[in-house]
């Protein structure tokens, strides 16, 4: 399921936020709902960051990561190829550290590391043939806070709920989302690999529809002066709002 037309609309309706910004590279927050470049599922009418971002720059500018149409947070843009390319190779090298922040359902360990091969979407069809192995994925998960509440979910008379600190090591295709769904902890208002009951609960209760992923911290040296360089952004209002409400029902 796509976000709602309103959403996104109203994640436009103010200019996106610019993080940082020079001569060689821009940091943004990428609203939830948007999706970062055009591809062959995208409708012509549907609003793009990268377009809205080179309008609003008057400049310009080259994807060199993605976040999921869902997921809030930073992203990167290049104002040059050359740029593009050498960030690209250091995602690539893991050389870019990535942050996220997620609200899950249960109770998650302090600390857990997933390592699960994931293939991609295009080689689904293919995927009893061997013709295309799946990718190592690895991702790190530690648990901030947990949360229970008295709604009845699942049978049970309470529901709970973690927050937790992702850093994926690989960047494959909704890696993190599926690594939670794996382990029986889905993240919250995640329409495609969560749990539609307690995504509808959770939507009944706290009127919040969009999903609980956000990526909040890039850590990386710079490509042309090396030097170092941390961005750090919000989760964003609807994920702030989960958690005082979550804070308030706590048992």
């Amino acid at each position: 399921m796509r976000d709602s037309p309103d959403f996104v609309v109203e994640s436009l309706s103010c200019p996106i936020q610019v993080i940082y910004s020079d001569e060689h590279l821009v940091a943004v927050f990428k609203p939830a709902g948007l999706v970062v470049h055009r591809g062959p599922k995208t409708l012509e009418s549907e609003p793009i960051l990268l377009q809205t971002l080179r309008d609003q720059l008057q400049q310009f500018l080259y994807p060199v990561h993605r976040l999921d149409r869902p997921t809030a947070g930073l992203i990167l843009l290049a104002k040059t190829p050359e740029v593009a390319s050498q960030l690209g190779e250091m995602f690539m090298a893991q050389q870019i550290q990535k942050h996220y922040q997620a609200l899950v359902r249960g109770s998650m360990p302090l600390e857990c590391r997933v390592d699960r091969p994931l293939l991609h979407p295009k080689h689904f069809d293919e995927r009893f043939k061997c013709a295309h192995p799946e990718q190592p994925a690895t991702t790190h998960f530690r648990c901030l806070k947990r949360f229970e509440v008295p709604w009845p979910a699942s049978g049970f008379p309470t529901a709970r709920f973690s927050l937790l600190e992702i850093r994926p090591e690989t960047g494959r295709w909704h890696q993190i989302r599926r690594h939670l769904n794996h382990l029986g902890h889905p993240i919250l208002g995640d329409h495609r690999h969560g749990d539609h009951r307690w995504n509808q609960m959770f939507y009944q209760r706290t009127g919040i529809y969009r999903m609980l992923l956000s990526a909040m911290r890039l850590d990386f040296r710079h490509p042309k002066t090396d030097e170092p360089i941390s961005l750090l952004v919000r989760r964003g209002e609807a994920f702030d709002q989960a958690l005082e409400c979550l804070a308030q029902e706590s048992l």
